[in-house]
């Protein structure tokens, strides 16, 4: 599945190459995609066996499906545009193959017109993928990029137009920013969302970005004004582009995204006049 258009604010479009995954943390707990996928189970949409009922309410399974169908899709995308890579998953899930996820970057880094913009939970998978190095330009992308679509290529390392992040939710899962800044990466950014506590003493050196946004739907974990004035502030102390997404709640529209009378929509260096076009 993939839309080349996105309600996400800080992406155009969002490419799910694979589909699943499993909880690791607190912040998985009012999952979009856990519930959003459940509605698509049985239906022959690629979550069938994905999610469960579990005491009342819907929970991964932790099956992961792969998808070998959906991996050419960004190569025929003619407009230029930012791309959010597995929207309803996480490449670095233990379930997904280390060569599928070869395959993945093959066509990411083939696709230059667009920048693509790859979440996870789990970094230090991503990491210790990335340290394969010029192995992954040099050897393995252009064999995968050859399966996927009969291509040739040359690839840099790491390809500019990927940007990798990882997902931190409070002050217990700071290990995951350690894991991020050692990953090579055109940009590293952080998804703050949802915040559920305060991050008085982030550490952002390495960091390109941050996204901060709040918990929505019924039953949303309430974010403090507080948390995110005092992010935004420490994104303006290290000169790195802070991004408001969201406040969240039962009614997310009607709540906005208005932080002290604006909105923040700063973006990372590097991205293409031509996707904005």
């Amino acid at each position: 599945m993939a839309n080349d258009s996105s309600g996400i604010e800080w992406t155009d479009a969002t490419w799910n190459p694979t589909t699943g995954c499993s909880r690791v943390s607190d912040g998985c707990d009012n999952c979009y995609a856990m519930r959003l996928a459940r509605r698509f189970d049985g239906m022959g949409t690629g979550y069938d066996g994905t999610t469960r009922r579990a005491e009342g309410d819907t929970d991964w399974t932790g099956v992961v499906h792969q998808h070998d169908g959906r991996l050419p899709q960004p190569l025929h995308w003619r407009k230029p545009r930012l791309v959010f890579v597995d929207s309803m998953s996480d490449l670095f899930h233990p379930s997904v193959s280390t060569s599928f996820i070869d395959k993945v970057f093959a066509v990411m880094a083939a696709a230059t017109r667009h920048v693509f913009q790859i979440l996870t939970k789990r970094p230090e998978r991503m990491r210790e993928y990335m340290e394969a190095g010029s192995e992954l330009s040099e050897r393995r992308w252009p064999a995968a990029l050859k399966e996927v679509a009969g291509e040739n290529a040359d690839f840099g390392f790491p390809p500019e137009n990927v940007w990798l992040g990882t997902s931190v939710e409070a002050q217990e899962v700071p290990h995951r920013i350690d894991d991020l800044r050692g990953i090579p990466a055109a940009v590293r950014f952080l998804s703050l969302e949802p915040l559920l506590g305060p991050l008085p003493n982030l550490t952002l050196s390495g960091i390109d970005w941050v996204i901060v946004g709040g918990e929505s739907r019924t039953g949303a974990r309430a974010m403090k004004e507080e948390w995110v004035v005092d992010i935004k502030d420490q994104c303006e102390e290290a000169n790195v582009p802070f991004f408001f997404k969201q406040w969240g709640g039962v009614n997310k529209k009607e709540n906005g995204r208005d932080l002290k009378g604006r909105t923040w929509d700063e973006m990372p260096n590097g991205v293409p006049a031509e996707v904005f076009a």
